[in-house]
């Protein structure tokens, strides 16, 4: 963190506790600064949420779905959102699960909070990560295994990819076939 930042973020901290109206527009501002760094622009949203929760959920949101912030913090971002605003969430969630320049499990943790906030938008998301031959053989799986606890049908044509891949390892390949055959019952 650079000095000037701390320097705002101090100020912004002090602020809230004597007026918390001008505090959410200092945090505003800093969460919203793409010249700050991505960590200070997260602790901006979250002490935002203290003073002002519908600022704090555009922040968050902001954040989340900002290409050019660290993984992480915007898979925390989408967390916090996910707290503030659940409703809300599902875009975040969703623009990080389905950005394929985002780490592999930083992308499953996405679809899987997706799938606490919205369900029906975790499919396609979990349906991507699954038949991306790009990712991870145990993310792959994982995706599969989310996809077919919200959409057991939807998940057999992720698993036969799985299963089908010969890039796969010999045990996720099973387990994708058992996977799927699971579902074929169902």
């Amino acid at each position: 963190m650079h000095e000037a930042d701390e320097d705002r973020m101090d100020a912004a901290e002090q602020l809230a506790e004597h007026n918390p109206h001008a505090a959410a527009e200092a945090l505003s501002a800093i969460a919203g600064d793409q010249a700050v760094g991505d960590e200070v622009r997260l602790a901006a949203a979250e002490q935002l949420a203290t003073v002002d929760r519908g600022r704090a959920a555009h922040a968050c949101l902001a954040i989340a779905r900002d290409g050019t912030v660290g993984d992480e913090v915007r898979l925390s971002a989408a967390e916090q959102l996910a707290a503030v605003d659940p409703g809300r969430a599902a875009p975040a969630c969703l623009a990080i699960a389905s950005d394929g320049t985002v780490g592999d499990e930083v992308r499953l943790s996405a679809a899987e909070q997706l799938a606490a906030v919205d369900p029906g938008r975790a499919a396609p998301a979990c349906f991507a990560i699954a038949s991306d031959g790009t990712v991870g053989d145990e993310v792959r799986l994982s995706a599969a295994e989310q996809l077919a606890a919200i959409d057991p049908p939807g998940a057999a044509p992720a698993c036969l990819a799985i299963a089908s891949d010969g890039t796969v390892g010999d045990e996720v390949r099973q387990s994708a076939a058992e996977l799927a055959a699971l579902g074929a019952g169902a």
